[in-house]
């Protein structure tokens, strides 16, 4: 092929090239945040926190660019649109990426107004978020999450604790209940258990408000140093018989030392018999077992009349018996018996039992 014909036909095949490697021309992308699918709400007292995922692509799949406010939207139903937002959460301090993990959350707490609670107290409230772009366009409604709107009471004044040799005994004033209150709403006083220096939290218990206003944890350790506190609970039972629980504000906490300076119960049926006939006399003792977790023995005591109690046994005993060997003959002895514990804790001396030696 002669040069000329080749100069000519280069142009046309370029041509040819460019027009098939150039894509025809997209749309600009409107830069809608996806609306989150992943809202939640939880209620404490008035309050309800919301949280959810900062949306990190566009309506078209485009890297979102600019996310601006989210309005928050609440209403008494299923809500089509917004409306009139109850508050707008402020753009996130830092543009989201597709790299992130876990994903960015973003939060808000509303808090609810009493007259809503007080006109609808077995209904719901519904929530929404719809985040914006920075031209404070959106694409609509997250999913929507709702709380009950039942009313929650003020903590339990005048919160204690108390150490005993049962337990911690909590005690505090009953709060007030609200008159005409609807059938299927009441409320229980929860109790709830810290270790101190430790995150883990133990619920206690549940009392309800009209009972008396105590409770004792006698799942303690001894010590061990614990902070407790207290909050009023509202429990709707529903209609499909499920109950649902609101948790009131938290009573400041309280901290007790666990000192176990209690001692174990006093031993009883203690009984002296002697034996000598034949042997050695002596005088056997025996009583009725102590069931405290914490016993480390028995302490036995005699004495003869008009004399002083001395322990005749130099480590606690294990058993509920004991032998007092040897034993002189023409006496009366007076026996006692002692209950302690691992901590030296020891128990009042037990009732007389009485034995002569021929």
């Amino acid at each position: 092929m002669k040069l000329s014909h080749l100069l000519l036909l280069a142009p046309a095949t370029w041509l040819l090239i460019s027009c098939a490697t150039i894509a025809p021309p997209q749309p600009p992308s409107l830069d809608l945040p996806r609306p989150p699918l992943d809202l939640r709400a939880t209620r404490k007292g008035n309050r309800v926190n919301l949280t959810w995922s900062i949306p990190i692509i566009t309506t078209d799949r485009q890297t979102i660019r600019n996310v601006g406010p989210t309005r928050i939207c609440r209403a008494t139903f299923v809500m089509k649109q917004c409306g009139t937002p109850v508050a707008e959460a402020a753009p996130p301090a830092s543009a989201p990426s597709k790299s992130s993990v876990p994903r960015p959350k973003e939060s808000f707490t509303d808090t609810l107004p009493a007259e809503l609670q007080n006109e609808n107290p077995t209904g719901y409230a519904t929530y929404a978020v719809e985040v914006l772009n920075r031209a404070g366009r959106g694409a609509g409604l997250s999913n929507q999450a709702r709380v009950l709107l039942a009313p929650t009471l003020g903590p339990p004044q005048d919160f204690h604790a108390q150490v005993t040799s049962r337990g911690v005994v909590l005690s505090w004033a009953k709060p007030a209940v609200p008159q005409q209150m609807p059938e299927n709403i009441h409320f229980v006083i929860r109790a709830y258990r810290r270790e101190q220096g430790r995150p883990q939290q133990t619920a206690v218990g549940d009392v309800p408000i009209e009972n008396e206003a105590t409770l004792t944890d006698a799942e303690i350790q001894w010590q061990k140093t614990y902070e407790y506190y207290a909050e009023t609970v509202t429990v709707v039972r529903e209609p499909n018989g499920n109950q649902a629980q609101l948790e009131g504000d938290d009573t400041p906490e309280v901290t007790v030392f666990a000192n176990d300076v209690f001692p174990p119960a006093v031993p009883s049926g203690l009984q002296a018999v002697f034996s000598g006939p034949g042997q050695s006399p002596f005088i056997d003792l025996v009583w009725a077992p102590i069931t405290d977790s914490d016993l480390a023995g028995y302490n036995v005591y005699r004495h003869e009349v008009g004399g002083e109690p001395v322990k005749l046994n130099s480590e606690p005993l294990k058993t509920p018996s004991y032998r007092d060997d040897p034993v002189s003959a023409g006496k009366r002895y007076l026996y006692s018996v002692t209950s302690i514990d691992f901590r030296g804790n020891e128990s009042a001396r037990s009732e007389e039992a009485s034995e002569s030696v021929p």
